[in-house]
């Protein structure tokens, strides 16, 4: 038979994924994958069922059915702090996974340089390899995952068309300050780069630490592609919702890039969807108290266990040190822990370009009761961890 693309051959199993089907075959205690284990808003899962009974059930306009777009401008116009049009700059993805592609997609060409920090998403290399750019890598250093400016202008002086900003960021939980992102915005005007965000987590923040939206910074609306989803924010990553935020110019661009690959996201879900763009802003102030205990009760397990680990300033992710376990092989180490203490994690290493074996990342976007089924498990580990080292 034909080769297959030279391109799908560095391409290998999501890591993220492989820990949950790990998880599900050991019966574990799932804290590698990040999706909540409890129920969207009340409000939303009757729009939901009023939406499956009485549609819209056809296509909607390929670019986001009008009401939604509506309503995604008015609630993202109000947190950004920027007069956004629903009709010339936004589209409505598949997730914001098919945001970060039709972006990417939309900014470079093939042989393109884009500029990734590490630790990073799994998805952004991949993007990286489908869209033809070729990555360079920022280290975020621990434990405070802050970047050396002088690298980063290095890394801008190779004339990269873009760099790609997960703030909060996953896998680490850091929260990009305003002076790391004024002094980033600098120098992407300086080289005349684009900025895409992937902005997720948004909604999800610790005091005191605030986020910044890197498009409503001077000047940066017309060069930022901002990506987005509702999926964090209320409680459904399985409705695959997401957008992109940009210049008129851009957003013509990425509509074409996104009927080719997915042609639309889910009428129905849409149509429901806008119950939940339209909750008042005292939904997010719960949201963010809501996980703020849900933190303060894992690491409370973490100290316990004696685990060091940095504290996350956002999202729901937390990185531990398993290196005095560990060995230099986290990947074992990850589908052990699954198979022999109960607790699925997503082995560090998944996410640095740089040689990092000492870290396990857990998230916590869990009901207490799972949190506290995991935490207590992980209270066993340095007991159990010495038969690991015996047998390894």
């Amino acid at each position: 038979m034909p080769s297959t693309s030279q391109r799908t051959s560095a391409f290998t199993e999501s890591v993220i994924r492989r820990m949950t089907r790990i998880s599900n075959a050991h019966n574990s205690v799932n804290l590698a994958q990040g999706f909540p284990d409890f129920d969207p808003p009340e409000a939303l899962l009757q729009a939901a069922e009023h939406a499956a009974r009485h549609g819209p059930h056809q296509y909607a306009v390929t670019w986001g059915a009008p009401k939604f777009r509506a309503a995604l401008a008015r609630k993202q116009s109000r947190f950004m702090g920027l007069p956004l049009d629903p009709d010339t700059h936004l589209v409505v993805t598949c997730g914001s996974t098919e945001a970060m592609i039709v972006a990417m997609m939309s900014a470079c060409n093939p042989g393109d340089k884009v500029i990734i920090f590490s630790p990073f998403y799994e998805n952004y290399v991949a993007d990286a390899i489908l869209s033809g750019a070729v990555p360079i890598y920022v280290p975020l250093r621990p434990p405070d995952f802050s970047f050396d400016p002088a690298e980063l202008r290095r890394a801008f002086e190779q004339r990269p068309k873009a760099l790609i900003l997960c703030n909060p960021s996953n896998p680490s939980g850091k929260v990009f300050t305003r002076e790391e992102l004024l002094y980033i915005a600098a120098l992407a005007e300086e080289f005349d780069t684009f900025v895409i965000t992937d902005e997720v987590y948004e909604h999800i923040i610790y005091a005191p630490h605030e986020h910044v939206y890197f498009a409503a910074l001077p000047g940066m609306f017309e060069r930022t592609i901002s990506c987005g989803s509702l999926s964090k924010t209320y409680s459904i990553t399985g409705w695959r919702l997401g957008y992109v935020i940009a210049p008129e110019a851009v957003i013509q661009k990425a509509r074409n890039v996104h009927d080719f690959l997915t042609v639309g996201a889910a009428a129905p879900l849409q149509e429901a969807a806008v119950t939940a763009l339209e909750l008042p802003d005292a939904y997010y102030r719960e949201l963010q108290c809501l996980y703020a205990e849900k933190r303060t009760l894992f690491l409370g397990f973490l100290d316990q266990a004696g685990l060091s680990y940095t504290r996350p300033q956002g999202a729901y992710y937390v990185m531990v040190d398993i290196g005095a376990f560990s060995g230099d092989d986290d990947v074992a180490f990850a589908e052990w822990l699954a198979r022999e203490v109960g607790v699925a994690g997503v082995p560090g290493s998944s996410f640095f370009r740089e040689p990092v074996r000492h870290l396990i990342r857990f998230h916590f976007a869990k009901r207490k009761e799972t949190l506290v089924a995991g935490g207590e498990r992980l209270l066993q580990l340095r007991e159990k961890a010495r038969e690991y080292q015996r047998a390894g």
